[in-house]
């Protein structure tokens, strides 16, 4: 299965995007420090999604980037795609060229496994996402994380 640290951290900083979503722009900085990205990583990502349409950015003091759209109009496999990943659960590529150049015994059920994935995360948007209460609670312990780092260092 080759779903690599460039699709998991694009979803998870669109899924942190989608749950700061607002009048301000989000900075990848507080993306970074809420996600445990690098920042670098985040500026990689971000421009690859700014390519494909998916966040818009904005310059200036206070700038950063927001969703180009609802979230509820973003699925899941589209942010893979931006950055380049595909889902895809064969050895070959989906190439058929597995052995010896000719499909192997398998090919077909690896195929039709990654249809079955790139279906799933056809139908999975971020609204779908930041709905879940699992996710909530865990962008709610990482915001807390985070006061009390600022309330920490303050003093």
């Amino acid at each position: 299965m080759k779903l690599t640290t460039k699709g998991r951290y694009a979803v998870t900083a669109m899924l942190d995007l989608a749950l700061h979503n607002g009048e301000q722009p989000v900075s990848l900085a507080e993306i970074s420090e809420r996600q445990d990205i690098s920042l670098s990583y985040l500026e990689q990502l971000f421009a690859k999604l700014r390519k494909a349409g998916l966040v818009v950015s904005m310059r200036g003091p206070g700038g950063g980037y927001q969703l180009n759209g609802a979230a509820a109009d973003i699925v899941i496999a589209d942010i893979i795609s931006a950055v380049d990943e595909n889902v895809d659960a064969t050895r070959c590529g989906g190439l058929g060229d597995c052995q010896d150049n000719k499909r192997c015994l398998t090919h077909d059920l690896w195929m039709d496994l990654s249809n079955q994935i790139r279906v799933f995360l056809s139908e999975i948007t971020l609204a779908d996402m930041t709905a879940k209460m699992e996710v909530q609670e865990t962008a709610a312990r990482q915001h807390n994380k985070r006061i009390d780092f600022i309330h920490s260092h303050s003093h």
